[in-house]
């Protein structure tokens, strides 16, 4: 297992450097302004969707499922069917109707900046076609262990949208966002042919061929009835986000662009960590439980959650310690000036608060899942995005910006608790022991000497370029 998770860490973590030079291209040549946030918004509809099949709710609904499935190629090939003509009539909607979509993603916004929204909305939303045929074939190689590919082609889409920024760089900024939206669905189809080359080689096409043609009934009435739910109960931190930008078109230009360039930082850490870790974790424990070996479910899970737990107690101590020196070492370039780079730095450490409570509640609900509780985890999800909007619109205005990542943050550690609570408080304790804490305390110590370390260093670096 700790041998996926490496590979997974890995790939993810290039993916995220290729990630930052694109976010720090971005703000170099187009700044934090109505151009910057019109295409955040046209790429946030999709990214959110992608976001939240990627990172566990498809998988977490269509392995057990498919784990229980007697004929395995042809429910595999319905549900890839069903889905994907829902997500393509879905496609074609935006499409035609990109006006009202936009107004609705973008409801603050000027009718001048909708107009110019409305089109890269509509492109941008393929992304999601492309997104999904990944994933699908993503849950089925994680099926048999292989995860390399999935982990690595993340990287594309990055690589992508860089390319249309150095080849658009010295146009009208008009014109580069429509770059940057083609790069999207470029990264897409790329990320689409990694994919199906692996499920050549496992012989996943041949079982999806056989499915296709398969005349035997199947009944995936099992998926269907964890699919929403599971959808629900893994997109908080999603939906949140989603919801920061929307009411972000209410405030100043910019506030979008600042929400973005700090949620991205967020990610780093939690797709390192809590993605890279849950991903490889659910279809262990999903066996294990399925099988009856619920000690060593459970011991797996007690393992998993210490790794983690330090692994997040760091990030979170040098990302809020250091905070304007990061942003000011990533961002502060060209059109990103020193005081995007201030307030950018601020919505950081809010996002960052709730960085442990969402991390960790990537695990527990992963049990709840593998548990087959996916209304139960929807649920909880729900009552969190609940105090998350009340809360963000009692901060919106006193606190602007920040204020609505503070309410995120929040909303996160309602979720957390919430979601402990169905999994067991007492069983969660049975976690701790006196040597756990030790090193607990050794992690806060450490950590806080890197932060310092980490710190002298980018202002040295910022003193020298």
């Amino acid at each position: 297992m700790f041998k996926n998770i490496i590979v997974n860490f890995i790939g993810i973590f290039n993916s995220r450097i290729l990630g930052f030079i694109r976010d720090l291209l971005s703000a170099s040549i187009l700044g934090a302004n109505i151009y910057s946030d019109i295409f955040f918004v046209a790429f946030k509809f999709p990214n959110l969707f992608r976001r939240i099949f990627a990172e566990g709710a498809f998988t977490q609904s269509f392995l057990p499922s498919y784990a229980a499935s007697k004929n395995k190629p042809k429910f595999a090939w319905l549900v890839f069917k069903k889905l994907f003509i829902i997500i393509l009539i879905l496609s074609l909607f935006v499409t035609f109707f990109s006006n009202i979509v936009t107004d609705v993603l973008a409801y603050g916004f000027s009718p001048e900046a909708k107009k110019l929204a409305s089109p890269l909305v509509a492109l941008n939303f393929w992304y999601l076609d492309l997104i999904f045929i990944v994933t699908f074939l993503a849950s089925l190689l994680q099926y048999k262990k292989h995860f390399a590919t999935t982990a690595f082609s993340t990287a594309l889409l990055n690589i992508s949208i860089i390319i249309s920024l150095l080849l658009s760089m010295n146009l009208p900024k008009e014109q580069i966002i429509w770059y940057m939206s083609f790069g999207v669905i470029a990264g897409g189809f790329a990320q689409v042919i990694a994919h199906v080359i692996a499920a050549k080689k496992y012989r996943i096409l041949k079982l999806l061929y056989i499915g296709a043609k398969s005349r035997k009934k199947q009944d995936i009435k099992q998926f269907k009835k964890h699919f929403l739910p599971s959808v629900l109960g893994n997109s908080t931190a999603q939906l949140s986000s989603f919801i920061d930008t929307w009411l972000a078109t209410f405030l100043t230009a910019g506030s979008i662009s600042y929400l973005y360039y700090a949620n991205r930082l967020f990610q780093l850490p939690f797709a390192l960590f809590a993605i890279a870790v849950s991903t490889v974790l659910f279809p262990k424990i999903t066996k294990e439980l399925n099988e009856g070996k619920e000690k060593s479910a459970f011991s797996s899970m007690k393992k998993t959650f210490w790794i983690l737990f330090y692994l997040l107690i760091a990030a979170s101590i040098v990302a809020i310690t250091d905070s304007k020196e990061i942003i000011k070492l990533l961002f502060e370039h060209g059109a990103f000036t020193e005081k995007n780079a201030e307030i950018t730095s601020v919505v950081l450490i809010m996002y960052m608060l709730g960085l442990i409570p969402y991390g960790l509640n990537k695990l527990f609900s992963s049990y709840l899942y593998a548990t087959h509780r996916h209304i139960k985890a929807a649920k909880i999800s729900a009552y969190s995005l609940i105090v998350n909007i009340i809360l963000s619109i009692i901060l919106l205005y006193p606190l602007k910006v920040y204020g609505l990542a503070l309410a995120s943050s929040i909303s996160g550690m309602v979720l957390f608790v919430l979601t402990l609570k169905e999994f067991g408080f007492n069983k969660f304790l049975e976690f701790f022991e006196k040597k756990y804490l030790f090193y607990m305390v050794l992690v806060i110590l450490s950590s806080i000497i890197i932060a310092i370390v980490f710190r002298i260093t980018i202002l040295w670096i910022l003193a020298h370029i």
